[in-house]
């Protein structure tokens, strides 16, 4: 990987691109997704994810906005999206398929191709890489505002630098673990915690086949940690209570008791306070009944979920830590590269996002607003002063 990494971004620079321009990149999670990213990363530009759910007209206005150079696109129907809008893009200069084909378009193997015969020309390509600052942008992100057109989030590599180091530290890794990658890698969210935090700490990476294919490849591919927006959690406590539905009298009361023997051992455990040891006993027989059926659905190594994006129950989340599969819930924005606040094992409360993390502060204003300070705060909006100036305080806190 570091081989086509390094490729890649010598092909960047081969075709024309500068530290500090732009290149977009339109795809689904994969390999090449996380090829692309570090490739910007190295060559000391700042990428552009766009989501590929997104319409046509919206891309253009990401690609226009930002003043991209160059995008990395995945298939054919990414690619049909900039057909009818590439003329109207006059810096956008170069297009490159991950498996697209096309006029105008290069593949990904021709740029690695590119960079790989240019190698001896960049003996000091490494220490090029390594001159970023903190202070430098690594991304442009757009959020969809609830009002105008969506606006780049600038999040230099300080800023995502300070909160994979601060938050890898507030988990336990181990040899071993793998994790699953299904939510957008365009969104800060598994970008921070299921690319750079599990790529800085070892963990092995598998990309699902898609949404629909998440349960499969959960069984298949046995991740032991895994982030997700509440939504996931939802669907597998639904499922579970479906089939519950559908069973016997003398299974519902199984599951039942279950639920209720393992939901008590939860909120002791998770308060501090002393099991006793029959309760201990009948949890570790409801485990056998129950719990550890439905952890064999999710391939039976799961150790901890994160969850982030929106609210999750307090019910679920009981459920899932009685199942020993605990759901650690954490808060933030994509403008605080994201994480502010997320429980931990040391410090864990149902129905709350936990205590901010080391470094970040968080203030409650008289009328109800969070502020927020701290090294995972954005520099603003790209090219929207005034938005910035609303959003950042003097002081640094943001709105």
């Amino acid at each position: 990987m570091a081989e086509r990494v390094r490729d890649l971004s010598i092909g960047l620079l081969e075709l024309g691109v500068r530290p500090g321009d732009r290149v977009a990149i339109l795809s689904e999670n994969r390999p090449e997704w996380a090829i692309a990213d570090y490739a910007c990363l190295a060559a000391r530009c700042t990428d552009v994810p766009i989501y590929p759910t997104l319409p046509a007209k919206q891309a253009e206005y990401i690609l226009r906005d930002s003043g991209a150079v160059a995008i990395l696109v995945s298939g054919e129907t990414q690619f049909e999206k900039l057909t009818g809008v590439r003329d109207r893009l006059p810096a956008l200069r170069h297009l490159i398929g991950f498996d697209a084909r096309g006029p105008g378009l290069l593949t990904f193997d021709e740029v690695l191709a590119r960079g790989r015969a240019a190698r001896e020309r960049y003996p000091d390509w490494k220490s090029e890489a390594l001159r970023a600052e903190p202070d430098d942008l690594a991304t442009l992100i757009y959020t969809s505002g609830t009002t105008g057109d969506p606006k780049g989030v600038m999040l230099t590599h300080g800023n995502i630098a300070s909160n994979v180091t601060t938050c890898v530290d507030l988990f336990d890794f181990e040899d071993g673990d793998e994790c699953l990658s299904f939510l957008p890698l365009s969104h800060i969210f598994e970008r921070m915690f299921g690319h750079y935090c599990m790529f800085h700490m070892g963990v092995v990476i598998n990309y699902a086949g898609g949404i629909e294919t998440v349960p499969a490849d959960m069984q298949e591919r046995r991740p032991s940690l895994m982030a997700s927006v509440p939504r996931l959690y939802e669907k597998i406590y639904a499922r579970v209570l479906d089939s519950v539905r559908t069973s016997s009298p003398i299974r519902r009361r199984i599951f039942a008791w279950s639920k209720r023997i393992g939901e008590d051992w939860a909120e002791r455990t998770i308060a501090g306070r002393p099991v006793p040891r029959s309760l201990a006993l009948a949890r570790r027989l409801a485990d056998r009944l129950v719990f550890a059926k439905l952890r064999a659905r999710t391939g039976g190594r799961i150790r901890f979920f994160i969850s982030g994006g929106a609210p999750l129950s307090p019910d679920i989340a009981r459920f899932f830590f009685a199942a020993g599969m605990p759901i650690l819930e954490g808060y933030g924005l994509t403008e605080t590269s994201p994480v502010m606040a997320v429980n931990t094992f040391e410090h864990l409360r149902l129905g709350t996002v936990g205590l901010p993390i080391p470094e970040v502060e968080i203030r409650i204003e008289p009328d109800g607003e969070i502020v927020t300070r701290g090294p995972n705060v954005m520099r603003g909006y790209f090219n929207k002063p005034e938005a910035t100036a609303e959003a950042l305080d003097p002081d640094g806190w943001f709105h």
